[in-house]
């Protein structure tokens, strides 16, 4: 990964941290459990990388013994610290500045290291070094991500794809030459753990969450998505009325009620 193309994808969630913070879920629990089940006994160490605005790293209060969150990207991070204070700044926790092949970390002291929504930003070889590096023997690094859009029924689902793939189009046109973010497939996050050479074991799990919502968090999980904000950031006036006449879609599906959507989640582990 050029540093220029690290740069592009920090960059890429600047400005909406907030937005992200109160739309997207936050981990389901069965992370948690999942990956100390894996790891044989209560972790006493945590690291969630690319954390974003910590709603991956929170779940992890009551099941480790001190949690880190490492996010790059400053507007990110503050929404996570803002979050903290919240909390009374619980001394276990902590957010940080650092990038995915440069953890501010020593070596082989850390038992889980998770990437929640952003292994696809990290360059997985450097990345997965790193993570080998940090992790005690026996430790699990984990990726996991939500399929999008989540379930809700086939024709907002289909519009909400229609709009991403819209805006990810005009983003791409519109984006300054070398200012375009790069993600890594995820299809291939499986592949890269177990060809990494630095895992004994590697496996996908697929788990599911429901959760309630109400027309404007379905609206804003799309406006929430990198491409749709780049693209906004970018003064794309079509995609800004496509996104308005999506928004007006949802509202009239909902109805004014609160319906449940279901979260699928994938999770690609690796244990050292």
């Amino acid at each position: 990964m050029t540093g220029q193309i690290r740069q592009n994808n920090v960059d890429r969630f600047n400005g909406f941290g907030t937005l992200y913070d109160q739309s997207r879920p936050q981990a389901p629990e069965e992370v948690a459990k999942i990956l100390t089940m894996y790891l044989g006994r209560a972790p006493e160490y945590v690291a969630d990388v690319g954390c974003g605005t910590g709603l991956s790293t929170m779940i992890w209060l009551g099941h480790a013994e001190r949690v880190i969150g490492i996010e790059p990207n400053d507007d990110m991070r503050e929404v996570a610290l803002s979050r903290l204070r919240e909390l009374g700044s619980p001394e276990k926790l902590t957010f940080v500045q650092g990038l995915s092949d440069q953890l501010p970390l020593d070596s082989a002291t850390v038992d889980i290291a998770t990437c929640s929504q952003s292994f696809h930003w990290m360059d997985p070889e450097l990345t997965l070094r790193e993570f080998a590096r940090v992790l005690r023997p026996g430790g699990v690094f984990a990726a996991y991500d939500c399929d999008w859009p989540p379930a809700i029924g086939p024709e907002l689902e289909e519009a909400y794809e229609r709009l991403i793939e819209f805006a990810d189009q005009r983003a791409s046109e519109l984006a300054e030459s070398g200012k375009q973010a790069y993600k890594w497939p995820k299809d291939k996050h499986l592949q890269q753990i177990r060809e990494s050479g630095w895992f004994r074991f590697s496996r996908e799990i697929v788990f599911h969450h429901w959760e309630s919502c109400d027309a404007d968090r379905y609206a804003n999980l799309a406006f929430s998505q990198g491409g749709l904000q780049t693209a906004l950031k970018l003064e794309a006036g079509e995609v800004a009325a496509a996104a308005e006449r999506f928004r007006d879609q949802v509202i009239q599906a909902f109805g004014g009620e609160t319906r449940e959507i279901l979260f699928s989640y994938r999770m690609r582990l690796g244990v050292k």
